[in-house]
């Protein structure tokens, strides 16, 4: 019994198996899309209703139009690369926060919110477009139910996923939550690991340089996170994506391809 158990967990994770764009990555994402999406965009119209949007009529605008910009260059991308379909249900949106956190982050479907107290570090429209990008490569490369997939495979063993998700609403309700950092701190995401952030720093650049802005920008914006890093408690964006010297010099590797990109599209 348990090995045929173990053997339909097997298929089950062969078949869910999915390619993250530009790195070609396989990974395992055992959530139905739809079931993402609905659960984010819940999570998403719960968080601005506890949270206060941002007074500042000007970089509100600022925020709708970089992510709008990146919005339509991942909409190329995804075109030219045959996955249109990956993103068909998604419903952008792009809110400003008011709050002095140093923040932002993507849920699956396309929904950003950047914090007002990133904005001083991004320094203009071009830095914006750095943090946007990156969060939107997150979304993009499905991290968030590759992390929540291997949730699900710890708590619920041989359990069908039908079974699971029709069964056991509270406990992957619980996991979505988890693996999205929506809890106690709406909108402050666990730490994704070092092979995600590689992978949404790579993605961010091709999305920000599509859209038009200067991927150059990037190494100079991870530079200014990390020296505000500075002491013992470090801004929340910084504390769930590492920055070091050695992930400023991968952007730098992989700033070549990235202005191809740029150079065609100015």
């Amino acid at each position: 019994m348990k090995k045929k158990l173990l053997w339909i967990l097997l298929i089950a994770l062969w078949v869910a198996c999915s390619t993250v764009p530009l790195t070609g990555r396989q990974q395992i994402n055992l959530i139905p899309t739809s079931t993402m999406l609905n659960m984010s965009f819940q999570q998403y119209d719960q968080f601005l209703q506890q949270h206060n949007l941002s007074n500042d009529a000007s970089q509100s605008r600022m925020v709708k139009r970089v992510g709008e910009n990146i919005a339509q260059a991942v909409e190329t991308y995804m075109r030219q690369n045959n996955m249109s379909s990956e993103i068909d249900n998604y419903a952008w949106e792009f809110n400003l926060i008011e709050s002095d956190q140093v923040n932002a982050f993507c849920m699956p479907g396309g929904k950003v919110v950047v914090y007002e107290g990133i904005l001083p570090i991004a320094k203009d429209e071009t830095g914006l477009a750095v943090i946007v990008g990156h969060e939107i490569a997150h979304a993009i490369a499905e991290h968030g139910n590759e992390r929540m997939s291997q949730m699900l495979v710890t708590q619920l063993g041989g359990m069908a996923l039908s079974k699971a998700l029709e069964e056991k609403t509270e406990l992957t309700q619980q996991l979505w939550m988890s693996a999205y950092g929506i809890g106690t701190q709406l909108g402050v995401l666990l730490p994704y690991s070092r092979l995600h952030e590689s992978e949404a720093d790579k993605l961010g650049l091709i999305f920000m340089a599509m859209a038009g802005y200067d991927p150059r920008a990037a190494a100079d914006f991870w530079q200014r996170m990390s020296d505000e890093k500075g002491g013992a408690s470090p801004p929340e964006f910084l504390s769930t994506h590492p920055s070091d010297q050695t992930r400023i010099q991968k952007i730098k590797q992989a700033l070549p391809e990235a202005l191809k990109y740029y150079q065609s599209n100015n």
